[in-house]
């Protein structure tokens, strides 16, 4: 959490706040380290970092040291995790500060100026404790996300919750023992959001002003600027630029034995999962926004509301909480259908795709809630009184007024909840049906056995998939409030 904040304030500062040389650029740059899988990060750096990688090589040509001269920072420790994790997540703080740098108030800065504050002076004393609440939330959302990873940290050899929960189910088979600590986990989730929430429960902040500060921006000068611009350029090239480099060329080395039928079938796999949950996610979203629009009371948002808490729940929690449920039924199914003498159909739900769509449904419903009712929110109840007037009925005015005016909305939810699907690592690699592999566990399960160059296609296919969100949120940062 504080290597992330160390990184992503004072990027985000730089971005919003000060003129800098393809700032453009780095606007959008500055957020695609969130599309890189921390796994894949984090064997591209420990490839490099070996003894045997190309650092350490070329060090030992330059210097003629052996292996015993000189002393080399290990990836594969507590260290390296949190430095993969901190480069994956930053983003999280960097554009949450960054929007609350762009809406402070002219009338504040101007304030400063006068004052005679340096920028630094500006930063410290107005700028930060302005954004304490964007800092809070961006910073629960990195703890949030730093808890439920198991790919790096499985990499990486890092004990964890999480590490737990799957070394309890999958390697001792005891899913009681994993649902206990499936709950730890989920208690120190609802801490950390209780402590944020309380953390400012008395702070308000308001604005008078929402006028462009764009000419109130730090025109930063000699070798301060290039400062900035160095420090903004080496950590989008560190987490992002040269680990996706690395992906193409095992891609392009690898293409023969990367590109195959196993390759074609979960990509299809993937496909279908992440289609059917984004479509019922969808369905969600719209039916349970449109129920909240017309009854508009309490308990309708409450539900609203309870409906979103799936995205802040862990994949691995989140797969221990469906996987319970779901055998419970698949066994009560087939005692009853031994009972009369029908035979035993199986597991239909925990071993089929009902079980890992459940969960991707629950898990990112959150997405297409918010995303929908942004939308539906600048529909005009005007409209809705119209088509009241008009005689429709509550299905006919979603049919026909909502459903039209909320088409980019739905698209952009559909895309979202699709995206994170087909990304989603966790809850797949706990919930797939035998022989069923998705496009994040094929591209896990090779990087595991130190063979990520064969599957490095898939690789690349995920963190471009991944890029369409960002690029989306980078949008909506830059249309004028």
């Amino acid at each position: 959490m504080l290597l992330s904040l160390l990184i992503g304030i004072p990027s985000a500062w730089l971005m919003a706040m000060c003129r800098l040389p393809s700032e453009k650029v780095l606007q959008w740059a500055m957020v695609l380290p969130l599309a890189m899988p921390g796994y894949i990060v984090g064997y591209v750096f420990t490839d490099w970092f070996d003894f045997a990688g190309p650092l350490q090589v070329f060090l030992r040509d330059i210097t003629g040291w052996g292996p015993g001269d000189y002393w080399f920072p290990d990836m594969r420790t507590l260290g390296g995790a949190i430095w993969v994790l901190s480069l994956v997540l930053y983003p999280y703080i960097y554009l949450l500060c960054r929007a609350a740098f762009m809406e402070q108030s002219v009338s504040i800065l101007q304030s400063a100026r006068l004052l005679k504050c340096s920028p630094w002076q500006s930063f410290w004393r107005i700028s930060l404790p302005i954004i304490r609440p964007s800092i809070a939330v961006g910073l629960s959302l990195v703890a949030m996300e730093a808890i439920g990873d198991f790919g790096t940290v499985s990499y990486f050899a890092v004990n964890t919750l999480t590490t737990a929960v799957f070394d309890t189910w999958l390697g001792y088979s005891n899913l009681g023992a994993a649902a206990k600590i499936s709950a730890i986990m989920l208690l120190v989730i609802i801490l950390l959001i209780s402590a944020e929430r309380y953390s400012r429960r008395k702070q308000k902040l308001f604005q008078n002003q929402f006028n462009s500060h764009e000419n109130f921006r730090y025109e930063l000068k000699g070798w301060k600027k290039w400062a900035a611009v160095t420090w903004c350029w080496s950590i989008v090239a560190v987490a992002f630029i040269f680990p996706l480099l690395q992906l193409c060329q095992y891609a392009y080395r690898y293409f023969s034995e990367s590109w195959t039928t196993q390759f074609y079938q979960y990509a299809m796999n993937s496909l279908q999962v992440s289609v059917l949950a984004a479509l019922i996610a969808l369905v969600i979203a719209v039916v349970l926004n449109f129920y909240n629009r017309l009854s508009a009371t309490t308990s309708s948002n409450v539900f609203v509301r309870l409906a979103s808490l799936g995205y802040a729940v862990p994949g691995t929690v989140l797969a221990i909480g469906v996987m319970v449920p779901v055998l419970t039924a698949d066994h009560f199914i087939n005692d009853i259908a031994k009972a009369m003498d029908w035979g035993r159909p199986g597991l239909i739900f925990s071993g089929s795709m009902f079980a890992i769509v459940f969960a991707f449904v629950v898990r990112f419903s959150a997405v297409a809630i918010g995303t929908i009712e942004s939308s539906m929110n600048k529909v005009s109840p005007s409209l809705d009184m119209a088509a009241r007037t008009m005689g429709c009925n509550s299905t006919q005015m979603l049919q026909r007024v909502h459903i039209p005016l909320m088409k980019r909305g739905a698209l952009i939810a559909f895309l979202l909840v699709f995206i994170e699907s087909m990304k989603e690592l966790n809850a797949a690699l706990l919930l797939r049906p035998f022989n069923f592999e998705t496009l994040a566990t094929y591209v896990y399960n090779f990087a595991s056995d130190e063979q990520l160059e064969i599957a490095a296609m898939p690789a690349v296919l995920l963190v471009l998939v991944g890029l369409i969100p960002l690029i989306i949120v980078n949008r909506s940062l830059e249309q004028p409030h």
